[in-house]
């Protein structure tokens, strides 16, 4: 959905930035976070956090804790967070001790 906005010279400019950027980001406690174990081509495994609503600035902070916590590297983008390798475990335990409502789910 576009966004009606003036600029700082009174001009009207409009804006459809990316999905999450315009919401105020929820409190840990109201977020609801999966943990999801998938593989990507080469049989590598990637754990996948999504379900994040907020800001995408928010979005970094947490992706960049949770690669640090975890040691390794990763991405995030429009709500969701890639680490390389399995660990659910680690940032299970990450999420639950920042106050966030997080849970493991797929097989």
């Amino acid at each position: 959905m576009k966004k009606r906005t003036l600029n700082s010279f009174g001009e009207l400019v409009y804006s459809s930035g990316p999905k999450g950027s315009g919401k105020p980001t929820s409190t840990p406690g109201e977020q609801d976070l999966r943990i999801h174990l998938d593989r990507l081509k080469g049989n590598k495994e990637v754990t996948r956090i999504v379900g994040f609503v907020g800001k995408e600035a928010d979005l970094d902070d947490l992706g960049r804790a949770l690669k640090s916590k975890c040691g390794v590297g990763g991405n995030t983008k429009e709500g969701v967070i890639l680490l390389q390798g399995d660990h659910r475990d680690k940032v299970l335990a990450y999420l639950m001790e920042k106050g966030y409502k997080a849970k493991k789910a797929g097989g």
